[in-house]
């Protein structure tokens, strides 16, 4: 069957060949003269409640619009077809009586996928569908392969990801996925702006690697002779603004890491990452909170939301500490036991969790969250007081300095978003750049290199800061209700 399907292709795609091969005979191949003023979504709104009779008595005229043919009826002198633009669709009808003889004939033979450019008046159908009468129409691009079956769409998960431009041209819903996530990334450097950060934009190719605790990706620049890293997070280099004056800073970055593919993870995702001086973490917990609602509202959602089958309330967000989640999770851990490193290690032995020789309890506890409290955090949640063994760039509480001034927000059982007060004393930050480098010499190769130039610049002093990373791939799979990343990316990473 798929070798029939192959030769039927094959022989359409042939047979549409010698149609371009009279096209470019004629010097009407590939025209790039017709400028549409006009788009169907536009005129279905101005229009589209306009009876019968005012369509005539207005006697609307001088339309003019480009799309591709999706659906066509030949029927004699006469024929209806739909176009489709960027903006949505819109029915035209063609008579020999309205068009030159030769270009009618010409038209019955265009395909479905052809873009065509046309002219014409609007008025209703018998059947009261507001179409435009053409009195002119020029073949702009012939389409050369078939368009998916029209009531199937393009239903191949996989050929969906890998031909994206097949998905978008048949599937109305991915393109407004789309949409939305424009929308809300808009929403996102609109709230920034509102409340005073200046946008910037920091390198994408590092000469460390760092930023964040993840396995970089590794190339070589040819002419400086040296290794570079792609950005794993570009939070060093803003909060090297910091130091040099600008008190609120924010990126809309693109970053990666070098992890595996997953419905969760791409090597190449977005993050907004923001910094403040003199901030507090609880108005960065309240902005962040403010940018989701404000995104939220931007894809048109309600505040009691749906993912992946389960219900969120984006009102009804609240906050606790990592260690009391863990406590109120797991029953068979008291207070003692979690800061008992024989007992977290039995722990998640029992739970099959293999434990490395260099973790410590701060290592530990995050493994216990992670495997028993994380998907359990519905509506949205803000986790706070990590350990710092697990926060290599955070403040230390002042009163507990084995636990960082650091949050995380959680939806729907993931992480959304992962801020703290910004460690700004150079050795402090000097000694955790150590215990990365002998991570790293472990073996642990998501560990940070020793950034000296950064220890520089907290040696010149930056100020007190809260900074925050937020998940832009996430969050808009959230709002648009979609299960896995690569419904989220227009071109997501895919294996061979």
């Amino acid at each position: 069957m798929a070798n029939d399907n192959l030769g039927g292709e094959k022989a359409i795609i042939e047979e549409r060949r010698k149609k371009l091969e009279q096209l470019r005979e004629k010097g009407d191949a590939y025209s790039n003269s017709f400028k549409p003023k006009n788009n169907a979504k536009a005129l279905l709104e101005e229009y589209g409640n306009f009876t019968k009779d005012e369509l005539a008595e207005k006697n609307i005229k001088n339309i003019s619009i480009a799309g591709r043919i999706v659906l066509k009826r030949v029927m004699g002198n006469a024929s209806f077809a739909t176009l489709r633009d960027a903006s949505g669709e819109i029915q035209i009808y063609v008579t020999k009586n309205n068009v030159d003889e030769n270009v009618y004939e010409d038209f019955k033979t265009w395909d479905l996928g052809d873009i065509v450019g046309i002219s014409g008046s609007l008025f209703r159908t018998k059947t009261d569908e507001l179409t435009i009468d053409v009195w002119d129409l020029e073949m702009i691009t012939k389409s050369l392969r078939p368009m998916p079956e029209k009531f199937k769409g393009l239903t191949d998960i996989e050929a969906r990801y890998r031909q994206r431009y097949l998905d978008l041209m048949t599937n109305t819903n991915t393109k407004e996925i789309f949409i939305k996530r424009t929308k809300i990334i808009d929403s996102m450097r609109k709230k920034m702006n509102q409340v005073g950060y200046l946008e910037v934009e920091t390198p994408m190719m590092h000469p460390l690697a760092g930023g964040a605790v993840a396995r970089p990706f590794k190339t070589q620049h040819n002419a400086l002779g040296r290794d570079l890293y792609l950005r794993i997070a570009p939070e060093l280099y803003l909060k090297r603004l910091l130091v040099g004056g600008f008190d609120k800073v924010f990126e809309i970055n693109r970053s990666f890491r070098n992890e595996g593919l997953s419905t969760k993870h791409n090597p190449e995702f977005t993050m907004m990452e923001w910094y403040e001086a003199y901030a507090t973490m609880q108005n960065q917990m309240d902005l962040t909170r403010d940018i989701i609602l404000n995104a939220s509202s931007a894809a048109g959602c309600e505040s009691i939301i749906e993912w992946n089958d389960t219900k969120i309330n984006l009102n009804n967000f609240t906050q606790s500490s990592l260690t009391n989640l863990i406590l109120e999770h797991n029953k068979d851990l008291s207070k003692d036991d979690i800061n008992n490193p024989k007992k977290l290690k039995k722990f998640l032995k029992d739970k099959k969790i293999k434990v490395e020789k260099s973790w410590k309890v701060g290592r530990m506890l995050l493994e216990v969250f992670e495997e028993t409290v994380e998907s359990k955090l519905i509506d949205p949640t803000f986790v706070t007081e990590y350990p710092v063994e697990v926060s290599p760039l955070s403040r230390r509480n002042e009163d507990n300095p084995d636990f960082a001034d650091r949050f995380e927000l959680f939806i729907g059982g993931k992480e959304f978003a992962n801020g703290f007060c910004e460690l700004n004393d150079p050795d402090d930050q000097a000694s955790r750049f150590e215990d990365q480098v002998a991570a790293k010499d472990s073996g642990d190769k998501e560990a940070m290199d020793f950034d000296q130039d950064y220890i520089t610049a907290l040696e010149h002093g930056m100020p007190p800061a809260v900074g925050v990373g937020l998940g832009v791939d996430r969050l808009v799979m959230l709002l648009t209700n979609q299960s896995s990343i690569r419904d989220v990316l227009l071109f997501p990473q895919l294996k061979n």
